[in-house]
Formats: structure tokens, sequence, C-alpha cells
């Protein structure tokens, strides 16, 4: 996820503060809009033990003579101790003049950030230079936030501590103009032992009487400089594009994590091989994977920030570590416009999260990414509430990352499969370099796309980005009738395929499976905006049967009761309960009751806990039930109208599709829809022995997106979805025939 100066469009993260332009207006911040061309020559000493921050800034920039008053931002425990006017008296710059200049610091209750006004003299040089000295506490320590994500990013708005050092553009730790972009010189220091990563390259370090002094270059714009520091262990080498292009990869880890350097480094250098393919030149010196004091998931110019847990659970994966590297071009090379719809979430999504498994030819995972988008937004975006994709900024919840994420990569997909990989590839490159240090929004990436496609895309944007909702479409009939051979000819088949769609009809291609006595094949419908559409196919053997969208190739809304049974699916009931049954008050099961209380009380919601002994299973709703093996007969007896033969606890295991899984150490986590109560899912967590579940219970609710989950000692052994309901038809025949 990048970061932004004004607020966090988190993938990982929470949000950090409130937006600024939200509080006071663009204009207001943007010093009128007439201020640009802004370099920061930066030096700060930083001291851990204290939280204290000392700087000066010498910030030059260009305005246009009728602005008389420069508005920067500020955190609150800063205090500008002066700010000088410093002038050129000859045209070579030999003779420098300082002279002091008033400003007024004012603070809005609505938000936690001050605002420097310095007033401008009237004669003045276009070219502008201010000197401003400063210097206070940041100390903001990371605080857990709390959902039923029990382990999730923490919140801060920047912390200079003996923990470490996290300094942000939303910690607002050096004076900036909302909306502006900036080149750096940052000079740092910080006591010896610390080692300092910062946007940009080093330029040098040096040590004396105790204290380290690192200078950082960042001379692409961009719309922030985050600086992070602590006691790290380096590791570095250096990687070769195949045009050429040289990038120093290196890692910064506390002592503890040192040691999985060489497994960062070798997956940085497998997604650069591959996005450089993609999206040309990496756009800086370096790429990092440093460790952070506090959860994150951060992507940053020219490094990522990981939290400490992360990093030891090898978080190497495309939609981790891959997803923060396709970041550098995407977010921190190509700069979201501000206060408009973000795009950047999306498209990383889709390169990452989603193309990097048709890269490698995973062709199973793709297919567990498009069904992971479409559950995501079926499950957590209700018609009542849904918006469009241009209307998502950040991430607030799961319902603006299932909008902002999911359905955003989704577009991407069904782009690329409207115009083809050809144009849409050359016009992702051409995208990436037209806009290199500058902003794009979603009318950018329409006018490139138009451009290269040779089509007027205009439709598919106003369809997909522009308006809210998804196509409900199914299968309303399909028959066939046998034709006439012809010549002693091979037999023909002519199938009707009849597909409806309810609500807003939408413009979309559709595959449809058909099978035939003889093979099976693959057909595209395209459906028009209309509420019917009718569709026939020669085959050359019978037809048995149609499957619409068998490989989710199509972005759609699909009931509850379509989706697979999943952990999630009772997350997202409106009507839920929780059901103890287990006996142990110490069992891990007690600690999750416990924090779904918690979350409960945080959020002003209601689920209803009762015990398995005293009650039935409540009529409606969704159930999760927390079974301890004192409890499994009853447990087995209570899930065997809706899960069937599927799954049979056991005192040493559990069996699951006939398959037996043993170990006192074993786990599983398994849903089915409940019988008789439409889209609602009952969902099990039972473990062997009481500590079974004790290593994974933490991680309850990231396990999700499966219809069942076997745990090992707390590590996953399998994981697999139940399809119940595809949407099939058996083909009608034609008396005719």
């Amino acid at each position: 996820m990048p970061i932004r100066k004004c607020f966090l469009r988190s993938c990982f993260i929470g949000l950090l503060s409130t937006s600024l332009v939200h509080v006071w207006g663009v204009s207001a911040l943007r010093a009128q809009g007439h201020v640009t061309n802004i370099h920061h020559t930066l030096s700060a000493e930083l001291t851990p033990a204290t939280h204290e921050l000392a700087a000066s800034d010498q910030i030059e920039l260009e305005a246009e003579p009728q602005v008389t008053s420069l508005t920067f931002t500020l955190a609150p425990t800063l205090q500008v101790e002066f700010i000088r006017l410093r002038t050129h008296s000859t045209p070579g710059g030999q003779s420098i003049t300082d002279e002091f200049v008033p400003f007024t610091s004012e603070h809005s209750s609505e938000t936690t950030v001050q605002r420097i006004v310095v007033s401008l003299p009237k004669d003045r040089d276009r070219r502008v230079t201010l000197v401003m000295s400063y210097q206070g506490r940041i100390n903001n320590p990371p605080r857990e936030p709390r959902h039923l994500r029990f382990v999730t990013p923490s919140e801060t708005a920047g912390h200079i501590g003996s923990e470490g050092v996290y300094l942000s553009g939303e910690s607002q730790w050096y004076p900036d103009v909302i909306g502006s972009f900036s080149t750096y010189r940052v000079t740092v220091q910080i006591p010896q032992g610390w080692t300092v990563v910062a946007s940009g390259r080093k330029e040098g370090e040096s040590t004396n009487a105790g204290k380290t002094s690192s200078i950082w270059i960042a001379q692409d714009q961009s719309e922030a400089f985050t600086l992070v520091a602590n006691k790290f262990v380096t590791a570095s080498r250096d990687w070769k594009s195949p045009t050429g292009q040289r990038v120093e990869l290196q890692t910064h880890f506390m002592p503890d994590n040192a040691g999985l350097a060489d497994e960062y480094l070798d997956a940085t250098s497998r997604y650069l091989d591959a996005y450089v393919r993609i999206l040309g030149n990496y756009p800086f010196d370096k790429f990092a994977v440093v460790e952070n004091f506090f959860a994150s998931g951060l992507g940053l110019p020219s490094f990522t920030l990981l939290g400490s847990g992360s990093i030891k659970r090898h978080y190497v994966q495309p939609y981790a570590l891959g997803h923060e590297i396709v970041h550098s071009w995407i977010g921190n090379s190509v700069f979201n416009r501000d206060d408009h719809g973000n795009w950047v979430e999306g498209m990383t999504t889709y390169l990452a999260n989603y193309y990097w498994h048709e890269l490698v030819q995973d062709i199973p995972q793709a297919f567990e990414q498009r069904r992971m988008m479409l559950g995501g937004y079926n499950l957590y975006v209700r018609p009542e509430t849904d918006y469009a994709v241009s209307q998502f900024i950040r991430k607030h919840d799961e319902k603006d990352n299932a909008i902002g994420y999911h359905k955003s990569a989704f577009v991407f997909h069904l782009l690329r499969h409207e115009i083809g990989d050809e144009p849409f590839w050359r016009g992702l490159k051409i995208f990436v370099s037209s806009y290199r240090s500058r902003p794009a929004d979603w009318r950018s990436i329409e006018e490139v796309f138009s451009r290269e496609s040779g089509q007027d895309l205009r439709w598919f944007f106003e369809q997909w980005v522009e308006q809210p909702g998804a196509p409900r479409v199914s299968l309303r009939d399909v028959h066939a009738r046998r034709m006439k051979k012809e010549d002693g000819g091979r037999e023909t088949w002519r199938l009707t395929v009849q597909i409806d769609q309810a609500g807003k009809p939408f413009r979309m291609t559709i595959p449809i499976r058909i099978e035939m006595k003889e093979s099976t094949e693959i057909k595209p419908i395209a459906l028009s905006q209309s509420q019917t559409s009718v569709t026939e196919f020669v085959l050359p053997s019978q037809p048995l049967r149609v499957e619409l969208d068998p490989n989710l190739m199509a972005f759609r809304r699909l009931t509850r009761r379509q989706l697979p049974p999943m952990l999630n699916g009772y997350v997202t009931d409106q009507q839920k309960t929780v059901v103890r049954a287990f006996s142990d008050p110490a069992s891990p099961l007690q600690q999750i009751v416990s924090r779904i209380a918690d979350h409960e009380q945080a959020a002003s919601h209601r689920t209803t806990v009762v015990s398995l002994k005293e009650h039935s299973f409540p009529p409606d709703g969704s159930i999760l039930v927390l079974a301890g093996p004192d409890e499994r007969q009853a447990v087995q007896s209570a899930v065997q109208e809706s899960c069937g033969d599927r799954i049979a606890l056991g005192e040493k295991g559990v069996r699951i599709d006939g398959q037996a899984y043993d170990g006192l150490k074993l786990a599983v986590l398994f849903s089915c829809h409940r019988a008789n109560v439409p889209d609602s899912v009952i969902t099990v967590l039972y473990g062997v022995t009481s500590g079974a579940v004790e290593k994974m219970s933490r991680f309850l609710f990231y396990y999700g997106w499966h219809s069942y989950v076997i745990f090992q000692d707390g590590a996953v052994t399998k994981r697999a979805i139940w399809q119940d309901s595809p949407d099939v038809k058996e083909v009608r025949i034609d008396a005719s025939s």
C-alpha cells in the first residue's frame, strides 16, 4: 500500500489521521494553487530516548506574484522557533541575506495538525527560499485497532522512541503544502548504532562523537518523504534488469530475523525480473525490505515497511511483498490525483495479487484469486450500500476493500479481455512512463487505453467505474435440436441459450461451458443492455448441460447461497450466534469469545452467545460453533443436517470428504450452508485437544475464505472449498429432434 501525506489508502493498515482536505478544504492548503517546484533541504536530529526532533528546513519554491502568504502543515507537537526569508543579492548568489518573516500557527479543533501561515513581502522574486527552524516531540506509540481481524496493522501518526522511529507524510514531521509534489535532500542525525532508511538514495554516511549522520536524496518529485530508523542488521546485493539497469536490493532486519535476508532478497529479484518487463524500468536506485517495530505493510518510494510478525511469517507472497514492489511504479512513481477516485490499489491488486499467478502459469491460484475477489464483493457489499469504483478514496472497512481493491482489480481484468492482451500491456507500460512523477486519475487511464486500443471506451468506464452495482445474470433456458445431415456430413446440433439480466442490464461478455456427449467447450456470450439475451451455437455433438461462467471470468452479483460456505459467510451475516461447545474455562476458545465481545462493544453490534448444552440452534442467521473435544458428539449431531456426511469428528482426528486426518494437535475449521436457512452458514472450529487450537485461535478470522481449513499445531496443512450451487441447466431436447 502506498502511503500518502494526507491519508492512507490502506490494504494492510488503518487510517492514521483525519484527512486534512476534509477539514480545511483543498484551496486553503494549496496556497491558492500557485506554488510549484518545491525542494526541501532538511536537516534533522532525532533523539529516540526522549522522543525529540530538532530540525531546520530550507524550502525553495516558485510562487506567483499574487501569492501573499504560504500555508504549511506541521505536527501540532512541533513548535516553530523562527522562519527566515533567504535572498541572494547578486545573480551568482555570492551574497546571501536572511530576514525574519512573520507567521502564525493555527490549529483546527477537528484535526490534530497545525498549519503555519507565512506572510511574504510584496516585492520579492518569483523564486522563494524560506528557512524554518522547529523542534518538539513526536510520541504517538502504535496501538492495536479493535476489530475481528485481531492481528492487524497498528495505528500511529508517527513515533520517535527507543523501540524505533517512524516518520511518514502523515506524521507531518516537516513543513509541507498539501497536494504538492517535492524533491528532497535530507540529512539525518541519530545515535550511533542506529540505522536510518528513507525515501530515495543514500548519498553518504559518517559517525562522529557517538552520532551517525546520513544524507538522502530524492530527486524525482514525490508526494512525501518517509524516514524510519532502528538497530538493524543490513544485507544487500546488486540486481541487474534485462535492460541493464542496476538496482541495489537491501534488507534491514532486527537481529532475530536477520537470517531471513536471502529469502527476501531472492523474492525481490524474482518480482523485479517479472515486473520490469510489464511496467518498464524500476523507478528508484534501491529497493529495501525494512522491518518495522509495529505491525504494518506499507509501500514507500524505494522501500517497503513490514512488521516483525510479517517478516517472521515469510511475507514474500505476491499479495504481500509482490504487492508492495508493484507499488514502486503504481502509487509511488505514478501518483493518484488527490481528491479523485483511487485507482492505484485496484491496478496494483490486479498486477500483484492476481496476474502474478497467470504469469507463472499457476491457473488454480489465479482462479482462487478471482473467486475471492467476487466473494469479497458479494459478501461485504450489500446492494443498498454499494458505490462506484470512481468514488473509492481510501479503505475504512471490508466494504471499501471489496470495491476499491477487488472490484477495481476486476475492472482491469475486464478491460484486458475487452481490448485484448497486446494493446492492454502496451497501454499499461505507456501509461506508467507517461505519468511518472505525475498524478493520474481514471480519466487518464481511459484516455491511454482508448488511444492504444483504437476503441472508444467511454461506455466501459462509465459502466464499470463511474456507476455502482454489478450485473445479475442467470441461465433461464437452454434447449437444443438435432440438425439434418447434409450429403452424408456429420450430425450437428443447434443449441439455444437464454440468459436473463435482473435489474439494470450491463453490456458485457460472459462465458458458458457446454458439456456434450463427446467433448466440452467454453463459448463467450455477448450480452447487450437488455433484460434477455438469446444466443445460438452449432455444435458437433449432442449438448447435455450448460454452466454459466464456470471459471469466474465475469464480474457479477451472486446470491450468498451461490457462494461456497465459509467463515466469512458467518462474519457478514446480519444475524449471528456464537455457540460455546466447550467446558474448559481456560480453553483458547474462550479467548475468541472474549475478542468477539470486545469487538461487539467497540463496533456497537450484537452477537448472541449461547451454550450448546442449554440451547438449540436458533432458527435464523449464521452460527459459529467453538467446539472442544468434550462436546464432539453433540456438535457432530448438531451439524449433521447441514453438513451431511462431508465431515466426521473423531477422538483422534477428523474425516472430510472420506479423507482421514489425525493427530492430537489437529484442528479443523469448516462451514456448511445451513439447511432450510437461505443465505446463512454454520461454521465449526474443532480441536482434537484443547491445545490444538491455541496457536491459530488468534488468527481465526484470517481463514475466512475456504469451506474447510485443516491445521496441525497451528499451521495450515490443507484448505479447500465446497461449491454447492453452480448455475447449471440440463439441456432440454426439442421434441422435433
